[in-house]
């Protein structure tokens, strides 16, 4: 470990925290229909939008309606997309003329792509179309991040209401959220990343001959749509890749700038969703609060990930740490960062392949995932993720003092626990039960794992990890592109994402037609540190009694191994 590096950790977490007051207030305004800079140009494209789909803005809806529209609308958006991916061989904008996706895989990435998780089995640079990239994934990396922006602002009204059996228009707060949130911040980044040296072009893939033509004769140099899409699968945490290699691709994160931004982006918005919630409470100290929590857990990872591959593999120490799967235009430091960023939010943009970093430093991505990627977390993901944490916190702790607890001035009955629980419980049940089956079937689990031992185990429980908790990265070591992998992660996709969402309305539902009770000296505070120190442990302790008996098979049964003598 570096004063450099640990100086760029500290300068990307204060880039975050002076960027999350201004994008929260920002998007407050926005989803309150408040005056911003942008509505001179956006409100005449908005109620263009509201005529073409017959919405009336208006018009709201109760939380069943709310949950009922986002169903509806991921279905059609995944059956749209699936239908581009078989049909890519006759539409426009194919120079490659790639074939059909097939079946399973178009399945997998439909179901991916939807859900905010962008997982890739397969390599983008030899299966997708331009049509399909721009069209299809660039158009999911938008709609998906929406939708769970969308979800944590639904969230925080049921908080903030009173009396009320609303949470707002899904249509109204889609629309607002494409055009406010996203689009204009990724159209400026798209072009800082192309004035960075990231490809943005239609052109057909080039072909050049190297140098040492003895060894290969010609080479293909892929094109594409690059920055245009780069931006945004880090913006709305989407993650995913146009190319195999992902960040750590010259084209498609260049410079160590291109990695700083691309990074950056990743926490901006979920960041200045906990701004968004302070202002639309009226507790901004609460707001900070879960920064706080968010902040604390985060650098607990980035520091044990910087440690572990800074001190490297001891057979092989004289090296001066673990440079394998890293690009060296990055480092230790920025490859530790970057794995941590992406994993504590649901992003999974890499720039560096995990599975070859040292044991710990692999699992602290994993144990990222497990702990919900509440971390900052997911757009709007990460917001009501954390939040439904709150209310288990705010719940042990009425316990503690044998009192009902409360949450902003909301009473916190057995229907938001129950809810809660179910929200926390479904996806590790959905991450271990697959794990366990794949890891005892030779046939279709273990055969496609590149390592034996714990580490073939761990590639198998990353997999399903990421799929189920709509992160989308891979440890890099596993073959998911077979039949059983592509219909297992990608079902687990759709249970990690609306399984968790529906119950997380129904809290909000519940909590926006309560009365609000005035505080009294029994009322456990959700402003102070104790508060951020109690959710802090919370999260630890849910995510550890439900996933050690796994990790002490995979990554720590590794480490201890690895000081043995023996790898995998």
């Amino acid at each position: 470990m570096t004063l450099n590096g640990w100086l760029q950790i500290a300068l990307f977490l204060l880039a975050v925290l002076g960027a999350t007051a201004p994008l929260g207030r920002f998007m407050t305004r926005v989803f309150a229909g408040k005056p911003t800079w942008l509505d001179p140009l956006l409100r005449p494209i908005e109620r263009a939008i509201h005529r073409l789909a017959g919405v009336d803005a208006a018009r709201q809806m109760r939380w069943t309606e709310y949950a009922t529209s986002v169903l509806l609308f991921s279905a059609v958006s995944m059956v749209v997309l699936y239908a581009i991916e078989r049909t890519q061989q006759w539409l426009p904008w194919n120079p490659q003329h790639m074939p059909a996706v097939p079946s399973e895989l178009a399945f997998n990435t439909a179901a991916s792509f939807t859900t905010n998780t962008n997982w890739q089995a397969y390599s983008g640079e030899s299966t997708m179309s331009y049509l399909t990239q721009m069209a299809g994934l660039a158009y999911h990396n938008f709609i998906s991040a929406a939708v769970g922006i969308v979800l944590a602002v639904a969230f925080i009204r049921g908080i903030a209401q009173t009396e009320r059996d609303t949470l707002g228009n899904f249509w109204v707060d889609l629309v607002r959220s494409v055009l406010w949130v996203l689009l204009p911040f990724c159209f400026v980044g798209s072009l800082l990343l192309v004035s960075q040296g990231v490809v943005q072009n239609l052109r057909p893939y080039d072909v050049a001959t190297p140098v040492d033509a003895a060894a290969m004769k010609t080479q293909t140099i892929a094109q594409g749509p690059v920055a245009s899409q780069e931006f945004v699968k880090e913006w709305g945490t989407n993650g995913g890749g146009f190319f195999n290699a992902n960040s750590a691709h010259p084209f498609e994160n260049p410079t160590p700038l291109t990695n700083f931004i691309e990074m950056f982006a990743i926490f901006a918005v979920s960041a200045g969703l906990t701004y968004t919630l302070g202002e639309m409470t009226g507790s901004r100290r609460h707001g900070w609060a879960v920064w706080g929590a968010m902040a604390i857990l985060f650098l607990a990872g980035v520091t044990t990930t910087y440690w572990a591959e800074a001190r490297g593999n001891p057979m092989i120490r004289a090296v001066g740490g673990n440079m394998e799967g890293k690009e060296v235009r990055f480092g230790i430091a920025n490859s530790a960062l970057f794995a941590v960023a992406t994993t504590d939010a649901s992003c999974g943009a890499v720039n560096a392949m995990h599975d070859s970093f040292t044991p710990l430093g692999g699992m602290i991505p994993l144990v990222n995932i497990m702990l919900g990627q509440v971390i900052f977390g997911g757009v709007g993901a990460g917001m009501y993720g954390i939040l439904i944490f709150v209310i288990l916190s705010v719940f042990i702790a009425g316990l503690m003092v044998g009192r009902t607890p409360e949450y902003l001035g909301k009473k916190i009955q057995s229907y938001e626990v129950q809810m809660a629980m179910l929200a926390i419980l479904i996806v590790p049940l959905a991450i271990l039960a697959w794990t366990a089956i794949s890891a005892v079937a030779p046939t279709f689990g273990t055969s496609s794992i590149a390592n034996p031992g714990p580490h073939g185990l761990s590639e198998i429980l990353y997999a399903f990890t990421s799929a189920a908790g709509n992160n989308g990265s891979a440890f890099a070591g596993l073959n998911a592109n077979t039949r059983w992998y592509n219909f297992t992660t990608g079902l687990t996709t759709l249970v990690g994402r609306f399984f968790v969402i529906i119950p997380m309305l129904a809290i909000a539902g519940s909590l926006s037609a309560k009365k609000r009770v005035p505080p009294s000296s029994g009322t456990f505070p959700v402003t102070t540190p104790l508060f951020a120190g109690l959710l802090v442990s919370v999260i630890l302790i849910v995510g550890g009694l439900t996933f050690f008996p796994a990790l002490s098979l995979g990554p720590v049964v590794e480490h201890l191994l690895m000081t043995e003598g023996r790898v995998f």
